[in-house]
């Protein structure tokens, strides 16, 4: 497995993270780690733009026209 070393965090920075590793019950390196797994693992803003952007394509390729859901929700809560 490959390491990684972070030189010059604040000390505050390093502060939260013990806080939020008692509260996970881990050690500040398992932490640390989940932290930047799940980071790592999480698409961008700009995936997923560039995602939707490629739905949105495909479905005005169709040529259907799709409602407002939004307009949908409200009318069937007011039921």
């Amino acid at each position: 497995m490959a390491q990684l070393l972070i030189r010059d965090l604040q000390t505050e920075t390093v502060n939260l993270l013990k806080e939020k590793a008692k509260q996970h019950n881990r050690s500040l390196q398992r932490e640390v780690k989940a932290i930047l797994e799940e980071a790592a693992i999480k698409p961008s803003v700009f995936e997923i733009r560039t995602i939707a952007e490629k739905w949105r394509k495909r479905l005005n390729a169709t040529g259907k026209t799709f409602s407002d859901s939004a307009k949908l929700l409200r009318e069937d809560r007011k039921r």
